[in-house]
């Protein structure tokens, strides 16, 4: 009898691990990318400091906000094919050269994530160089289990990557031109 009590119990655990794993959906997915930029960080801040001017993010083409760089100001980013991007900051400290902000409106077929917040932070690097790194969280843009392949935990991971690699990228060729 104990032994059938025990294979039981056994059996029950089982069955609650295998639901639990098929019952939970999407996990909070995480991207950082750095780049170093040959420049002072005052210089690097005084680019992307403003959370109004997103103009330094290749394929952006406008940027509309409202509220400056307090907590609470949104922005509408406005992408190369006419599509839109929301966000609202969340988190600004200036004297840390860092703030963080949420995407509050995006249509996953532009960028396959839900529920995104980043934080860009510009810190010290050896010889006189600037760090900016760019840290993002986010879950999947299909919120359910068995997602199409360009909506699930690859494609939001790819695709955040691939804009914070681009953006990166092409703020450090423009502080280091001087254009």
């Amino acid at each position: 009898m104990r032994r059938t009590i025990a294979r039981a119990g056994v059996v029950v655990a089982a069955l609650a691990v295998l639901g639990a794993a098929w019952a939970h959906g999407p996990t909070r997915q995480k991207v950082r990318e750095s780049i170093e930029i040959d420049a002072p960080q005052a210089k690097v801040w005084a680019v992307i400091g403003n959370f109004q001017d997103m103009s330094w993010l290749a394929g952006v083409t406008k940027t509309e906000g409202e509220k400056g760089n307090e907590i609470g100001a949104t922005r509408r980013l406005t992408l190369a094919p006419g599509d839109t991007v929301d966000e609202e900051l969340y988190k600004y400290e200036p004297e840390m050269m860092s703030y963080s902000y949420r995407i509050t409106a995006v249509d996953v077929k532009v960028l396959p994530v839900t529920n995104y917040s980043s934080t860009l932070t510009v810190s010290p690097a050896p010889e006189g160089r600037t760090k900016l790194e760019w840290a993002g969280a986010f879950y999947r843009g299909f919120p359910n289990n068995d997602p199409p392949p360009e909506l699930n935990d690859e494609a939001a991971i790819k695709a955040v990557s691939g804009m914070y690699k681009a953006g990166l990228e092409a703020l450090k060729k423009k502080i280091e031109s001087g254009t």
